[in-house]
This record gives C-alpha cells, sequence and structure tokens, in this order.
C-alpha cells in the first residue's frame, strides 16, 4: 500500500512536498515514481527513480523545479516541488513496480492521490 501526503493549494511560485508511504512491503528494490493527472487531461510521468536513487528522469515541464528522492529505509519517495506554476494543478500519484518507466502501465501498486492546486 502507497500513501501519499503533503498535497494542498499553494500560490504560484510557491513549494510543497509530497511524501509516499509503502506500507506492507518494502520497496527498496522497487523503481518509484510520481504521475499527476490534471482535469480533461491524461495522467503523465512527472519524475522517477530507480531502485538505488541513481537513475532519475523528468519530464520536461517539472525540470528545475521537481526534485524526486527517496529513503529505502523509511520505505519512502519524496517529491520537492518549488516554483509552482498555476498548470501544475493535479492530483499526484505515487507509483511503484519493480522496473518501472515512463508509462503508467508499467506500475503495478499506486496511491490514492494528493490534490496539489496552484492559484495565480
Amino acid at each position: 500500500q502507497l500513501v501519499e501526503s503533503g498535497g494542498g493549494a499553494v500560490q504560484a511560485g510557491g513549494s510543497l512536498r509530497l511524501s509516499c508511504i509503502a506500507s506492507g512491503r518494502p520497496v527498496s528494490t522497487y523503481a518509484m515514481a510520481w504521475f499527476r493527472q490534471a482535469p480533461g487531461k491524461e495522467r503523465e510521468l512527472v519524475a522517477f527513480v530507480n531502485w538505488s536513487g541513481v537513475n532519475l528522469h523528468y519530464t520536461d515541464s517539472v525540470k528545475g523545479r521537481f526534485t524526486i528522492s527517496r529513503d529505502n529505509a523509511k520505505n519512502a519517495v519524496y517529491l520537492q516541488m518549488n516554483s509552482l506554476k498555476v498548470e501544475d494543478t493535479a492530483v499526484y500519484y505515487c507509483a511503484a513496480d519493480t522496473i518501472g518507466g515512463n508509462s503508467g502501465s508499467l506500475y503495478h501498486y499506486w496511491g490514492q492521490g494528493a490534490q496539489v492546486t496552484v492559484s495565480s
């Protein structure tokens, strides 16, 4: 089970930190990712981290603003979001799987989602 927290409402230019805590099984050997889905839009990959934390990937629109990190000792993955824009407004989902990748179909485990709302 993956549980997200840290969502909320913030003004443009502000920051939020999302947390995802895994329970029931250790995820230290799993790839983990953050996806988001805005109203009327398809789900998109935001950021990806492999099991060791060495390989990172970000979608172009968040590069330089968002940082994904993980703490395997805490069975957790985080998404630090800085310089937030109105277009970052979406439900953010944590996902995990043994290999992962850029597509949501590659992930077997999902959190319930955390709403992030950025106002101008």
